[in-house]
């Protein structure tokens, strides 16, 4: 039998039980099948499609902890005049990491050709992603209705 998971902590008490690594994407889930690390399958069963982040953690309904780890994926690092291009890919309300020296996009070929039209220095790499959260530093940039989740 699959256990449950019907509540995500955004912290571990003591140490996880296990972990599930998800894609930036696969982390916007309300109901899904996961599988954590050991391979043992395990149901998300949330009130509401939930923005989940690296560090998250789902208490199964027989109390283990699975925390969540953010997958490796495939990713851009974009570097040039910044604040312009942080800007752009604003506009386009793109989730995006904001780094010291660069900014971090998901790799996609439209998106490639835009900065690199700006002037902007792009270089594929394949890393685990963690933008900055929505409007006030929480949640997900989704489009211009912000009043519900768009599926992805």
């Amino acid at each position: 039998m699959t256990a449950t998971a019907y509540h995500l902590h955004n912290h571990v008490h003591g140490s996880p039980d296990d972990t599930v690594s998800l894609t930036y994407d696969a982390r916007l889930l309300r109901r899904k099948r996961l599988v954590a690390k050991s391979g043992e399958p395990f149901l998300v069963d949330l009130p509401q499609t939930t923005s989940v982040n690296a560090g998250d953690t789902f208490v199964l309904e027989d109390g283990r902890q699975f925390q969540v780890v953010a997958a490796d994926e495939p990713l851009m690092k974009v570097t040039g005049d910044l604040v312009r291009l942080a800007w752009h890919v604003g506009n386009r309300h793109a989730p995006c990491a904001m780094l010291q020296d660069a900014l971090v996009v998901q790799r996609e070929k439209v998106m490639r050709a835009m900065l690199e039209q700006l002037g902007a220095v792009v270089t594929d790499f394949d890393g685990p992603f963690n933008p900055e959260g929505g409007a006030y530093g929480h949640g997900r940039t989704m489009g211009h209705d912000h009043s519900h989740a768009h599926a992805h």
